[in-house]
């Protein structure tokens, strides 16, 4: 028995779907045991990371340095800078008196014990004001990131196993469309829809006015009041990220869908899969085990990428909902040139896509333990 649209296959495709992911041509285990190699490569993948990451560092460093101007008169009040024991302090702790490579010592010695500066809007210090941004933007985003994994496999893996019908074509338009519509239009329409049409949705805002927000935890409202025991506030709190989530998800369904479906084709059209339909392996059974596994290593790329862009901080959709993430912060910072602010706006993004692309490195030699070797 063969699966629609798939071709019987020959002796050859029967022996080489026997082979195991760990073995060479001759059967054998290659490079040893499996969970060693895929050891040594998260050792080595993490070994890349950090030096990215001290790269990133020197990079900053650099781009500081580059700003015209007196770094004291960006970073201190007008009335800071009339007293010259304070500007001799403020230099004296960034090492500003020093030649290029103290500095850069003393910049990466405060980076380390958690000293970003302070920032010139809020007043407080960098790393303060991005421990309260940073949460409630991972509350919407981790959502929408786990609804749009399993909207874009489902629909994907659909279209995919029904190519050129008319499931296919429908789900392909909808996923043209939506990358086609801006984002701010699409959530300025569905904040039209459901708060001002249909009065369903809070206009924005993570909490009531009426409720106060539960004690700093995670940062997260809606975790925070249920470890406080707050059933109430967690049911207003996840009422109020309803709108951005279905924002964000419908944007990023629209980039996920298409890879998806074109990573389940190419997987659909190769001869182990062939000889799994021939072997008679129940349809299930053949997208869940072979099919899905194997084209997952193209979705995890792009499903990655869209995450790090997801906790980097959506601005436009965080200003029209009102939602004081990451996003909205580096806006308020850029529109005051609060220079600290944003080198630690700009630390964090790094970090996100540097830690996010080793996350998705250890999937690749979970996924396909080929690459353990490579």
């Amino acid at each position: 028995m063969t699966g629609p649209h798939l071709p019987a296959a020959g002796p050859g495709d029967l022996v080489a779907a026997e082979l195991e992911p760990d073995a060479d041509a001759t059967g054998r285990p290659a490079g040893g045991r499996p969970a060693h190699r895929l050891l040594r490569f998260i050792a080595r993948k993490v070994a890349i990371t950090a030096g990215l990451l001290f790269g990133v560092t020197i990079l900053t460093f650099l781009l500081v340095q580059a700003v015209p101007g007196d770094p004291t008169a960006t970073n201190l009040s007008e009335t800071a800078q009339k007293d010259p024991s304070i500007v001799a302090a403020y230099r004296a702790k960034w090492g500003l008196d020093q030649p290029l490579p103290v500095q850069y010592a003393t910049y990466l010695n405060n980076l380390v014990h958690g000293d970003l500066g302070t920032s010139q809007s809020t007043g407080n210090p960098v790393l303060h004001d991005l421990g309260t941004y940073i949460p409630a933007t991972m509350e919407i985003a981790i959502p929408a990131m786990v609804l749009s994994l399993l909207i874009s496999l489902g629909l994907g893996m659909w279209a995919a196993t029904r190519k050129d019908r008319a499931a296919d074509h429908t789900i392909r338009a909808g996923a043209l469309v939506g990358l086609s519509t801006p984002s701010f239009w699409l959530a300025i329409v569905v904040l039209y829809v459901f708060f001002f049409m249909l009065d369903i949705a809070p206009n924005g805002g993570r909490l009531s006015t009426r409720y106060t927000p539960p004690r700093h935890v995670t940062g997260m409202y809606t975790v925070d009041a249920l470890l406080q025991g707050r059933p109430i506030a967690f049911q207003d709190a996840l009422w109020h990220l309803m709108l951005p989530v279905l924002v964000l998800t419908a944007l990023t369904v629209s980039v996920l869908i298409r890879f998806v479906r074109s990573a389940m084709l190419e997987v659909l059209d190769q001869q182990y899969v062939r000889a799994a339909y021939a072997k008679g392996l129940p349809r299930q059974i053949v997208l869940r085990r072979h099919v899905l596994r194997a084209g997952l290593v193209q979705v995890v790329t792009v499903g990655g990428l869209a995450f790090a862009s997801l906790l980097s901080g959506t601005v436009l959709i965080e200003q029209i909902y009102s939602w004081p993430g990451i996003g909205q912060y580096a806006f308020s910072a850029s529109l005051n040139l609060d220079l600290p602010a944003i080198m630690g706006v700009g630390l964090f993004v790094a970090l996100v896509y540097t830690v996010v692309n080793l996350l998705i490195d250890i999937l690749y030699g979970i996924i396909d333990p080929r690459i353990r070797v490579s």
